[in-house]
């Protein structure tokens, strides 16, 4: 079974900012909440506040699936309507031990 990765960033317009900041520790909750969810990061650029670096990891597809889902039916999701999405999704070949 393989692995869902996305990693990339996302470019949030000015005039949600605010919103997107108030709203992100419940998505991040939430998320990392979900079945399936073995990492999930968004972190706030350092040197440019609109930009938010993205890193996530899914057990396998269907879990990213019903995670983009749910994200699409949240406040997250209707907030950021309007972000910039720059990801790359890789899938990766779970290593059993």
């Amino acid at each position: 079974m393989s692995k869902v990765i996305l990693q990339g960033h996302i470019i949030v317009p000015s005039h949600v900012l605010d919103d997107v900041l108030e709203e992100l520790p419940t998505h991040i909750a939430l998320t990392r909440k979900e079945v399936g969810c073995l990492v999930f990061n968004v972190n706030q650029s350092d040197n440019y506040p609109l930009r938010f670096n993205v890193y996530e990891e899914f057990a396998n597809s269907q879990a990213f699936e019903a995670h983009q889902a749910r994200v699409k039916a949240s406040r997250w999701g209707k907030i950021t309507q309007q972000v910039e999405r720059c990801y790359q999704v890789t899938m990766e070949e779970a290593v059993l031990k």
